[in-house]
């Protein structure tokens, strides 16, 4: 049977939706069955307001489903994007995260794969670490991290070279075609990975 893959992601202004569903389209392409969600949105409408792109993507997505806790007990794997918010994970994201502490103690995630994605503003915005902080609840999971790597060095040096995750950053508009494909690239290889870890499940 294919993997089934859960993208779960908050986006402000579309960058990490953007490359969300990249990655469901590379899932999808390795014969996966793909959920994509998003977590709701916690900031209150004086602050969106204040940004034209906030407002209008929130709107543009609304029709996407939000995440709940079945997305994580029905999926093989799963993908999570976030912003960088002060090198750390947003905390829309990070609220959802805390709701799982019932699944995490039935053990629903252990031996599931998992990976992460972000965007910053600059290249060197605190991508690499707000990714190492959301894998750090996949550690408390006991899911299996897959990171990008180098899997393939031509398509993840173009994207940046970020072995820890996909990752863009506002500042670089001429990468954003490169991570789409890295993206993409990785949704495949992350789908295969999970439906590889698939026995893991049965034994935990």
């Amino acid at each position: 049977m294919p993997a089934r893959i859960t993208v779960i992601y908050y986006s402000s202004t579309g960058n990490v939706h953007s490359i969300a569903e990249a990655v469901a389209r590379g899932a999808e392409s390795a014969g996966a069955e793909v959920r994509l969600r998003r977590v709701p949105e916690l900031a209150p409408d004086s602050v969106i307001d204040t940004n034209p792109a906030w407002r209008a993507h929130i709107e543009a997505t609304a029709h996407i489903e939000e995440a709940t806790l079945d997305d994580l007990r029905w999926a093989d794997g799963y993908a999570f994007g976030t912003p960088t918010r002060f090198g750390n994970v947003a905390s829309q994201l990070k609220q959802y995260l805390d709701t799982t502490g019932g699944l995490w103690h039935e053990g629903v995630m252990v031996g599931k794969a998992a990976t992460g994605f972000t965007s910053s503003y600059e290249t060197h915005g605190g991508q690499e670490t707000t990714l190492v902080a959301l894998y750090n609840v996949m550690h408390h999971w006991g899911s299996i991290i897959v990171p990008t790597g180098y899997a393939d060095y031509e398509v993840i040096h173009a994207a940046g070279g970020n072995p820890y995750g996909l990752s863009i950053s506002d500042s670089d508009e001429s990468a954003v075609k490169y991570v789409q494909a890295a993206a993409e690239f990785h949704g495949a290889r992350f789908a295969r990975v999970a439906e590889a870890l698939r026995p893991l499940q049965a034994a935990a």
